[in-house]
């Protein structure tokens, strides 16, 4: 693959929070080796082979605590928008393990329940300045998983960091977690990401745009007269009917799914070559003061309208909105029990809970947001003896 000159460089990254850098191939200070990796690699290897990366495997995505074995988690979302960064990455020429890397971690600071636990998470520290699960991402990988001998964190390089920090653009007023470890290790809040980052984000955007429809219709909230409401997918609805006249209607429902993927990762790339010409730097990219990494106008337009069709019809659903106030009201009770018994908390967490607040409950949230559905609700039912009711609604 070549190399464009505007991708982040493995070899000439912005360093690591912690110790010196060992380089692919290098021996370490006890005499062993790591293998032949790129610091990019490692980042990658580092997130994918930590208990918080594997823990998205029960954390809801669309469906609070599935029963069933086909609907996407935030693990299997994570994993496709993976795929799609490296497609984009590739056809860019931009370092592929970043941008993998920044793919498998947005989501590692998600709580339990998707959004209904982070709504509940942010209520409950409204006076100890809030939660925010892309600052919760950072805190994650930064502090809280720690498998180390000599420092927190997985330690991950700036770039991994600074992407996670800012794939959404310039981060002007960030909240206490964020503010908290930009002073220790500064990432330069206030430019725009790398162009893997940017890429992160859009792959994000195309997985959870097109899967969320497949999780929909699977589980009987969205239908096919539903999804012809929206005249762009009307259209590609009538050209794969043309093109496969005899086939099931479930088997073309999941062909229109992966067209739309097609047709948003071919316009990502045909928009953001135009708008990388001339950019000879990863430093120009953050220094454009605006984001090169995207959809066209006319895709972002329909982009917009589909999200907005997915609320109304997907997660605006009355069954999806009941489930997520009972989802809210065990995160509540999760952290009203823990703020006033530390003891039920494992003996580690007791351990390091600050006397005073609001650093307490933030150790409190941090516990909390790292569960996953099934301990959650394992968990209130220790404290409160009985079983949260109707958290599953497909």
């Amino acid at each position: 693959m070549n190399r464009a000159p505007y991708a982040a460089d493995p070899a000439n990254h912005g360093g690591r929070e912690f110790g010196p850098q060992i380089r692919a191939g290098e021996v370490r200070k006890d005499g062993e080796t790591r293998g032949p990796r790129s610091d990019f690699q490692r980042d990658r290897d580092r997130i994918i082979h930590s208990m918080s990366f594997r823990r998205l495997k029960s954390k809801t995505q669309v469906f609070i605590a599935p029963d069933g074995d086909h609907y996407r988690t935030r693990l299997t979302h994570s994993l496709e928008v993976a795929q799609i960064g490296r497609v984009l990455a590739r056809a860019l020429g931009l370092d592929e393990d970043l941008t993998e890397a920044l793919c498998l971690a947005h989501d590692m600071g998600h709580p339990p329940f998707g959004h209904a636990g982070e709504a509940a998470l942010s209520d409950a520290m409204q006076r100890h300045g809030g939660f925010c699960h892309n600052a919760q991402a950072l805190r994650t990988v930064m502090r809280n998983e720690s498998p180390y001998p000599e420092n927190d964190g997985l330690n991950l390089t700036w770039d991994l960091l600074e992407g996670l920090a800012k794939h959404n653009g310039p981060v002007g007023a960030p909240n206490w977690a964020l503010a908290e470890l930009d002073e220790a290790f500064p990432l330069d809040l206030g430019s725009y990401a790398s162009l893997e980052a940017q890429i992160a984000a859009v792959s994000d955007d195309i997985a959870y745009d097109n899967h969320d429809i497949d999780d929909g219709l699977r589980a009987g909230f969205l239908d096919l007269d539903d999804l012809m409401a929206l005249p762009f997918l009307k259209d590609q609805w009538r050209a794969v009917e043309n093109r496969y006249p005899n086939a099931p209607r479930d088997r073309l429902l999941r062909e229109l799914v992966r067209d739309q993927i097609g047709l948003m990762v071919n316009d990502v790339i045909e928009h953001t070559a135009e708008q990388v010409k001339g950019i000879g730097s990863v430093a120009e990219i953050r220094g454009a003061n605006r984001q090169l990494g995207g959809f066209s106008p006319a895709m972002a337009q329909h982009e917009r309208t589909l999200k907005k069709f997915m609320y109304d019809k997907l997660y605006y659903h009355p069954d999806q909105v009941s489930a997520a106030e009972k989802a809210r009201d065990v995160i509540a009770r999760l952290f009203a029990a823990y703020s006033q018994d530390a003891r039920l908390m494992p003996e580690d967490w007791q351990a390091r809970l600050p006397e005073d607040d609001p650093y307490r409950s933030r150790v409190i949230a941090d516990f909390i947001a790292g569960m996953s559905d099934r301990f959650a609700m394992q968990a209130c039912e220790k404290i409160y003896g009985e079983r949260p009711q109707g958290l599953s609604n497909v």
